[in-house]
């Protein structure tokens, strides 16, 4: 029951985030940037100003499908972000060049959650063979303690959750420096930067509810496996 109210909670938190997040882009989008630059024009802008050249920026389908992906060096901006001339446009294209940033200045929260993608994709593998191997009864077969599930499902998680974590001072640097930047280069107005500073915070959020819904799931998992023994 304790697992099923974790996951209902954060799960209505990360409905509600998520929402707000929808609303207040969709409420950004409406007013038009004074600067009249896209947000392909500004993540441009933002490399050059920054001496990247070695960066594409690519339109990828989908709503907030925007993301930096270091093994190819590309900027993937959503249509909306893309074409989009207007505040939450310039956040969400900035923020997706200030982890650009980060990677050519090697940034080190940005190394750590780069290495730790391998190993937190086979912790995930290892938890979920585990996890549906206990419900079939597989487990039996390879004759582990009940010591030694908790030991492989608790190091797993263990790793997803130091894994999310480790992302929010990488996605709250990414955003301070987006921000730092668009104001220095009088890209938005004092009313548009304030527009851009709120899109990015509902972002964020959506990272921290992540982060703390799997820190509680670790609790849990920790308190099953190890809790209340004498």
């Amino acid at each position: 029951m304790l697992l099923i109210l974790i996951v209902v909670v954060f799960g209505i938190m990360g409905f509600v985030v998520s929402q707000k997040l929808k609303k207040k882009f969709k409420k950004y989008s409406q007013t038009a940037l004074q600067a009249n630059l896209s947000g392909k024009e500004i993540a441009e802008l933002m490399l050059a100003d920054h001496g990247i050249h070695n960066v594409t920026v690519n339109c990828v389908e989908g709503k907030l499908t925007d993301h930096y992906n270091p093994q190819n060096k590309t900027v993937n901006l959503s249509p909306d972000v893309y074409y989009g001339r207007n505040a939450a446009a310039t956040a969400v294209s900035a923020h997706e060049c200030g982890h650009a940033v980060q990677h050519a200045q090697a940034y080190s929260w940005l190394g750590l959650r780069s290495a730790m993608v391998p190993i937190q994709n086979v912790s995930g593998k290892i938890l979920n063979f585990v996890l549906i191997a206990s419900l079939f009864g597989g487990l039996a077969l390879f004759n582990l303690p009940i010591e030694a599930v908790g030991v492989i499902v608790v190091g797993s998680y263990g790793v997803i959750t130091l894994f999310t974590f480790v992302t929010l001072p990488v996605e709250f640097d990414a955003s301070r420096r987006a921000l730092a930047w668009v104001k220095e280069r009088n890209i938005v107005t004092t009313s548009e930067y304030g527009m851009a500073k709120d899109s990015l915070k509902w972002a964020a959020m959506t990272y921290v509810v992540a982060a703390l819904a799997s820190l509680a799931t670790l609790a849990y998992y920790a308190m099953i496996f190890f809790g209340g023994r004498d």
